[in-house]
């Protein structure tokens, strides 16, 4: 059965266009309250308006939803603080966050600032603790959240000028490994999103066949992520109609010890990538358990 969010409150970040705005209408069209937050800044974060923001909701309005506009800064804590204190006392929950809002400052290593680096990150990783920090404690107490951090396949498998926005996307999905564990005692399930989408954010790319890569093929994977039924600790891929899993692996590996270690390492270094047995672990611990499971194995 179809995902429904009657008598949800959402709160989508960067939903003043693009992918956001796609999520934001569709969690309206099926009954959820939305928070519609947008800076309004330029693609490289300069600048801000409340206007795009309120557009989306004027549509969500127009289509018999309900919708509020905010402009605050995801890097403002005290922004986003009164944002969701002011959800909490219109409509007396936040049970959705989908941590949507970035910038890019795309550029090669080499010839990136440390000042565009720490701006990508701060947006979209920090942005997302910020955001997240916010409806936490909300939803701990009514034991129940879903909460999604936007990643990108520039974060898993890299993309050359965004080791910034790379570096930032992969970091949410260690946010998303911890946060998942932390709430599950309170059903707070965090997920990531992978999405491949024609939005301002790829607008330099040449070639994109754009009517493929409508964001709002995406949206389907977000709404099951933020579902009642919703699974944790999931990364799901999407795009032009196609939903994937990428996921963290740690293969078997090899117990080597001794003088030699270092040329041993190297010369048994396929049978340490073979992926053949290769484990998704629940946990950080996973991979001291089967390091000192193989010690013991081999008499150490």
């Amino acid at each position: 059965m179809p995902p429904g969010f009657d008598g949800r409150v959402a709160i989508v970040t960067g939903a003043g266009g693009g992918l956001g705005r796609a999520h934001a209408l569709a969690l309206a069209a099926r009954g959820a309250r939305v928070v519609v937050n947008d800076l309004g800044a330029t693609r490289d974060g300069g600048g801000s308006s409340l206007s795009p923001a309120e557009a989306v909701v004027e549509e969500i309005r127009a289509a018999g939803g309900q919708a509020i506009a905010s402009a605050a800064s995801v890097t403002d804590p005290a922004a986003i603080e009164a944002m969701v204190a002011e959800t909490l006392s219109l409509w007396g929950s936040a049970d959705i966050l989908v941590n949507n809002a970035g910038v890019l400052r795309d550029r090669s290593f080499a010839k990136m600032t440390l000042e565009d680096f720490r701006f990508v990150v701060d947006v979209h990783l920090m942005g997302a603790v910020v955001c997240t920090k916010a409806v936490w404690e909300a939803m701990r107490e009514r034991n129940y959240g879903r909460i999604v951090m936007t990643t990108s396949s520039s974060g898993l498998y890299g993309n050359f000028g965004q080791s910034n926005y790379g570096a930032a996307k992969m970091a949410l999905v260690g946010l998303m490994q911890t946060l998942s564990i932390e709430g599950a005692k309170n059903d707070i399930r965090v997920n990531c999103l992978a999405p491949t989408a024609a939005t301002r954010m790829t607008e330099d790319l040449q070639g994109l066949p754009l009517d493929a890569l409508d964001p709002a093929l995406v949206t389907p994977g977000l709404l099951h992520l933020v579902s009642d039924e919703a699974p944790t600790r999931a990364i799901l891929c999407a795009g032009a109609g196609g939903f994937e899993r990428a996921y963290i692996t740690l293969t078997q590996g090899a117990h080597i010890v001794g003088a030699d270690a270092a040329e041993a390492v190297a010369a048994r270094f396929p049978e340490i990538s073979d992926r053949s047995a290769e484990i998704v672990p629940e946990m950080g611990a996973a991979q001291a358990i089967l390091e000192l499971t193989k010690a013991r194995a081999a008499g150490a």
